[in-house]
């Protein structure tokens, strides 16, 4: 697939060697020549200098053939216009923009435009280190009736099998994140001191399968 990244700060170049490593090939798009040395002398796509939502410059960076679009440069304005612009002047399927001001994101969203709210995310990842029973879901299905959310467990399970977790709370775990990377469980999987587990659960079950995790396994299991 071809994709064009307007933004070329931490963000941008960070994710168009992760897509080049993909075996996409990636236009990177930024006002600022200087910009591109991010990408290092091994990157192979293309470098466009202009304005990210000006239509010549996108053409440049091959919009029409493209299949993807990202817009992940410091403005919250530029990047929607960018986003709009890509989608529909050139109606390309796959576009997102990243946005600060986490009110203006939820608007977007709701016009259709994907957002990355890079200070939601944030706020939503520390509301759950710092409250973790209740925390705002990770991921949930549009009907709101499945969710993915992380669930804190009491030290009672360590040692204890994943499919235990499962067996007594009635929930599917997903995966575990252990030592910052993510891991998904097999039948002989144990938990350990660190892990932070995250399940999918019915959203009515929440407060039940919490509490399941919470107390701990029942005496004789």
């Amino acid at each position: 697939m071809h994709i064009v990244i307007m933004g070329c700060g931490r963000v941008g170049s960070a994710l168009a060697r992760a897509l080049e490593k993909q075996s996409h090939s990636v236009a990177v798009v930024d006002q600022d020549p200087s910009a591109f040395r991010r990408l290092g002398a091994g990157f192979r796509g293309r470098r466009v200098t202009g304005i990210g939502f000006d239509q010549d410059t996108l053409r440049e960076a091959g919009i029409e053939e493209a299949g993807a679009f990202a817009a992940v440069s410091s403005g919250d304005n530029s990047n929607i216009i960018a986003a709009r612009v890509a989608r529909e002047n050139f109606g390309v399927e796959h576009v997102v923009a990243r946005i600060y001001d986490p009110r203006r994101a939820e608007v977007y969203q709701r016009l259709g435009i994907p957002t990355v709210a890079t200070v939601r995310w944030t706020a939503d990842q520390m509301l759950r280190r710092l409250l973790p029973s209740g925390a705002e879901p990770l991921w949930q299905d549009p009907s709101g009736t499945v969710q993915l959310a992380e669930v804190a467990f009491a030290t009672a399970w360590v040692g204890r099998r994943i499919s235990e977790l499962e067996e007594a709370s009635g929930a599917r775990v997903a995966f575990v994140t252990r030592l910052g990377e993510g891991v998904l469980p097999n039948p002989q999987m144990v938990v350990q001191e660190g892990d932070l587990v995250q399940v999918m659960l019915r959203r009515a079950d929440q407060a039940a399968v919490e509490a399941v995790f919470a107390k701990g396994p029942e005496e004789g299991h």
